[in-house]
């Protein structure tokens, strides 16, 4: 009589979550590392291209006056009423000069961060957005230079990030740091990449926020469409041309997304 020993099977072998963990989490800093290094050499590229348009003033105010006419026309030109009743009040000009100044350095990049750790499915789709639209944008910049109001003949609008420079880091050469106008192209009008990014800002949140974070992305819209033309720095075309130009970038990185997934 044959008699059969049961050897119970070895259970098969798993991978715990939390041995995955360290390896995800390390896949995750590497990814993030790249983004942040892809991301400072496309601004790199973006800040010394702006140094190589052309600086014929000349040319850039006969440009920023043929917007000027437009704006009459439709009844838009604002500009002069409105830099003339914030810039002279300290008490509204060095708060505008801190969020020109500033602003766009912060709150850009905080929300590529929030979209890139929170909503990672979204990240490439705003990510190309924001650099489609600024490539955009840069275009303009080489191939139309256009003067901002405070750069026109006449002293008829006041340059507030010039006259608070003693309150803050800023100097009177756009938004550069004190003593740093040099690197920089003043003759970047057209369009107003400022309100652009706040547009891309509002875009990128917009679906992974309440009611109360939606109206603080409209608020900041609106803010710094006010701030950009009451410092003297923009045309209120130039908002508009800003919104529009990110608005492609938009409309293109949402086009490539799907053309993306069709492919695969």
């Amino acid at each position: 009589m044959s008699t059969f020993t049961h050897c119970p099977q070895r259970p098969a072998r798993t991978t715990s979550s939390s041995s995955r963990e360290p390896g995800v989490r390390r896949l995750r800093g590497i990814r993030g590392v790249r983004e942040i290094a892809v991301l400072a050499v496309l601004w790199v590229f973006y800040s010394l291209s702006r140094l190589v348009a052309a600086d014929d003033l000349a040319s850039a105010r006969h440009r920023a006056a043929d917007i000027l006419h437009v704006e009459r026309w439709v009844h838009l030109d604002i500009e002069a009423w409105l830099n003339h009743a914030l810039a002279p009040i300290d008490a509204i000009a060095v708060p505008m000069s801190f969020w020109y100044a500033t602003l766009h350095y912060l709150v850009t990049p905080a929300v590529l961060a929030f979209v890139y750790f929170r909503h990672r499915v979204d990240y490439a789709r705003a990510r190309n957005a924001i650099v489609i639209g600024s490539a955009i944008g840069l275009a303009c910049y080489l191939a139309v230079p256009t003067a901002p109001p405070r750069l026109m003949p006449g002293s008829h609008y006041l340059d507030a990030l010039s006259r608070t420079a003693s309150f803050g880091w800023w100097g009177g050469d756009a938004s550069a740091p004190a003593g740093l106008g040099h690197i920089t192209n003043e003759l970047a009008a057209m369009p107003s990449l400022h309100v652009g990014w706040t547009v891309w800002v509002a875009w990128a949140v917009w679906h992974h926020t309440n009611v109360v974070g939606r109206a603080l992305a409209i608020a900041y819209v609106a803010g710094t469409t006010i701030v950009v033309i009451a410092t003297g720095n923009h045309w209120v075309l130039d908002a508009v041309a800003g919104g529009v130009v990110m608005g492609a970038g938009i409309a293109l990185a949402i086009h490539l997304d799907r053309a993306r997934l069709v492919h695969r």
